[in-house]
């Protein structure tokens, strides 16, 4: 009889966990994933990155229509209407599908889905649905949930005050949405339902939006939303939300302290952030505690301080993206079977899939500039034959190089399809490529990456189109 039921038990199903449980079924490991939630794929598919790209599409094409962008090429349009329950139809169907693929990925490399929470009983065994699990290795892949802001009631059954997934699922386009946190999440959502109709205010707390990125781009944000129609309250904290009479009432403040005022809205989408998903995992029972942030600390491999238990993904240090959460499943899963399995957090690209779409990767310049001395190469898509073709001016490609090797730190970018363009970014990165080589790598004429390789060789000064 085996010693224990499988070589690798991972809990949670989301981009990590599943990414880790096939990955570990391929290297021909003895493999099962627990998930409490009736489809697989985690947050990301189910109620996260995948629907709100869904949504953010098809806004975008509604605006396109209804408000002349169409027009601008010809393209005229009458009597445009959005029928909100088809969008929301075909977000589910994108859903369905995603959730469903990894089912059938499930089943074609024999990983066996437990359904169920999963609760430590030791270091080797789980609780699933009343019944014991035991495996030689034990992954934590479980996530992260949305941050709570004290005080304030999410109710999504409700829809007046929500979270990201109540925001995802709203039945009617709200006359004044109010969005607190100017983060990733607040403004893609925001950015959905103001195209769709809706007046618009995002409260941040800082003085900029989109904490974490290169200022230059935190600037330059502020600037588009403002002109798409977003009203900006920054350096603003929300101190109460009181619902009544089906609207809300905001109490805000400045952040550095004064008098106060109050905002009325339909709806209210908190987006202050996310925090790991420990609760009720019984790390008490194998004597792992998390750290003051609520992670899970591990080693290099992905090792917890406790013996056979690794953890990857939202539920341990890093940026709480879904592409690291995979990288990070497929190298435990190599570290699991003995290979070497190993995920640069220094090369970790970052999007924001508004429109335009706002990326980078590496280094910030305030960051770099930190450490020492660099250079600085910065190119206006305005300047882009296919931005200024497509119509699509606002934005820029900034290459961040150290001053002595070239090589190059950080890579920021703002155009219609950043988040595509990064990937040339973080592959020179990963690769240690200097500006120089980007410079002189030909890019296909016309297209926005053109901008990358401008960029480049403004790092020494000497842009082509600029």
């Amino acid at each position: 009889m085996a010693e224990y039921d499988y070589d690798v038990l991972v809990i949670g199903a989301g981009p990590g966990g599943y990414v880790a449980a096939i990955r570990a079924a391929q290297l021909g490991l003895k493999t099962a994933c627990a998930e409490g939630r009736a489809t697989l794929g985690g947050t990301c598919l189910n109620v996260g990155c995948i629907p709100s790209k869904a949504l953010l599409h098809g806004s975008e094409l509604y605006d396109e229509a209804a408000n002349g962008t169409m027009a601008k090429f010809g393209v005229k349009t009458t009597g445009v209407e959005l029928d909100l329950g088809v969008l929301q139809g075909e977000k589910a169907t994108a859903v369905k599908e995603l959730t469903g693929g990894i089912e059938f990925l499930f089943k074609k490399n024999k990983v066996t889905w437990l359904k169920g929470h999963a609760t430590f009983a030791d270091a080797h065994t789980v609780t699933v649905a009343g019944e014991r699990v035991t495996a030689r290795n034990i992954v934590i892949a479980t996530g992260s949930s949305v941050t709570p802001l004290p005080g304030v009631v999410i109710d999504n059954d409700g829809g007046i005050v929500v979270d990201s997934t109540g925001a995802l699922a709203l039945d009617k386009v709200p006359g004044h949405l109010a969005v607190i946190g100017g983060g990733v999440i607040g403004l893609e959502l925001g950015s959905v339902w103001r195209r769709l109709g809706a007046k618009v205010t995002v409260i941040e707390y800082l003085d900029q939006l989109l904490p974490g990125m290169d200022g230059d781009v935190r600037k330059e944000a502020a600037k588009i939303f403002k002109k798409q129609g977003l009203e900006l309250k920054l350096s603003t904290k929300v101190t109460g939300v009181e619902v009544t009479g089906g609207k809300a009432v905001l109490t805000l403040e400045p952040s550095a302290g004064g008098a106060s005022e109050t905002l009325d809205a339909d709806v209210v989408l908190v987006a202050i952030g996310r925090k790991p998903n420990t609760d009720g995992l019984g790390l008490d029972a194998i004597g792992l505690v998390p750290n003051a942030r609520g992670q899970i600390e591990t080693d290099h491999d992905f090792r917890t301080a406790v013996d056979g238990v690794w953890a990857i993904g939202d539920v341990i240090p890093g940026p709480m993206l879904a592409h690291k959460a995979e990288d990070e499943g497929i190298a435990v899963a190599e570290n699991i079977a003995g290979l070497t399995g190993i995920v640069n957090h220094a090369v970790i690209p970052g999007v924001v899939y508004t429109n335009p779409e706002f990326a980078g990767v590496g280094l910030t310049e305030e960051a770099a500039r930190a450490a020492g001395e660099i250079k600085v190469g910065k190119f206006p898509m305005l300047a882009n034959s296919r931005a200024k073709t497509n119509r699509e001016f606002d934005g820029f490609v900034k290459v961040i190089a150290d001053a002595k090797t070239d090589r190059v730190l950080g890579v920021w970018a703002i155009a219609s399809v950043a988040g595509t363009m990064i990937a040339e970014a973080a592959l020179a990165l990963e690769f240690g490529a200097t500006s120089e080589d980007i410079a002189y790598t030909c890019h296909a004429h016309p297209t926005h990456s053109e901008a990358l390789k401008e960029a480049a060789m403004a790092v020494t000064g000497k842009p082509i189109h600029a």
